[in-house]
């Protein structure tokens, strides 16, 4: 635990030097708080405004959870279908590489108008944007199992299915953490993004309505909220991927 700490010392030096940079730029330097908010004046009208806050930040935290679970599944779905028929891998990779390359900017509204101002586009859009990390890192991982544990199964008379399961799959765990840290750094961008497209509430709607006022403040102490919901993500899967490899040390490094 000392070990962690004295390692993320370098990070936490960098972040208050630009905090206390940050803050002396703008008390000293006599720019409007409209332009540039203090940290302190951020902090401040985020406590003032919790409860706004809070209830944009829970359609956000839906959208995310829902998001990520879903393009869970389809990721690992997938990855075990192209994994058992090649053909299939060849056919579907592509349209899932063109699937990045598509801007959020223009199917965003697109799929708000199609399927309306709910939770069911958000959860799409988030899907959409957290997959594709999570599919490309199973299929990596299930490349790497080593031939010769396979070879050894099926000697012994085990079936592709346990093979599967007993060696190829414990072998795509590492990467499969890796790619869902990746995902989750997504995940809060997307949601708020979809937000933006169209919603009732959430932290998207309230970023864009704090803009609209001029109040730079509130947009920061949303982007603060929702910084904090990533890092939340993050530490989540890390946490996640000790319990169920309690034998790795996950690398913070990895999938940032």
């Amino acid at each position: 635990m000392l070990t962690q700490f004295y390692r993320g010392l370098p990070a936490l030096f960098a972040l208050a030097l630009l905090l206390v940079s940050w803050e002396a730029y703008a008390q000293l330097s006599g720019i409007s708080p409209t332009t540039l908010p203090a940290p302190s004046r951020v902090l401040e009208q985020a406590w003032q405004n919790r409860q706004p806050l809070w209830d944009n930040t829970l359609p956000t935290i839906r959208a995310t959870v829902f998001g990520s679970a879903c393009s869970l599944t389809v990721a690992f779905l997938l990855s075990v279908l192209v994994d058992f028929y090649r053909p299939v891998r060849r056919a579907l990779f592509p349209i899932f590489i063109i699937s990045q390359t598509l801007p959020l900017v223009a199917i965003a509204p697109l799929i708000v108008l199609w399927f309306g101002f709910g939770l069911a586009p958000k959860i799409m859009l988030v899907a959409l944007v957290t997959f594709f990390p999570i599919l490309v890192a199973l299929t990596q991982g299930y490349e790497s199992t080593e031939a010769e544990i396979e070879q050894l199964l099926a000697s012994m008379g085990a079936p592709r299915w346990k093979r599967f399961l007993l060696a190829r799959l414990p072998s795509a765990l590492p990467y499969f953490f890796a790619g869902l840290r990746i995902s989750m750094t997504y995940a809060v961008v997307g949601a708020i993004f979809a937000e933006y497209a169209g919603a009732a509430k959430g932290l998207g709607i309230y970023i864009l309505n704090a803009k609209n006022n001029f109040r730079p403040d509130l947009v920061l102490a949303a982007v603060l909220v929702s910084a904090v919901l990533t890092l939340a993500l993050f530490g989540l899967t890390v946490f996640v991927q000790r319990l169920v490899m309690p034998w790795t040390r996950p690398s913070l490094g990895a999938g940032t």
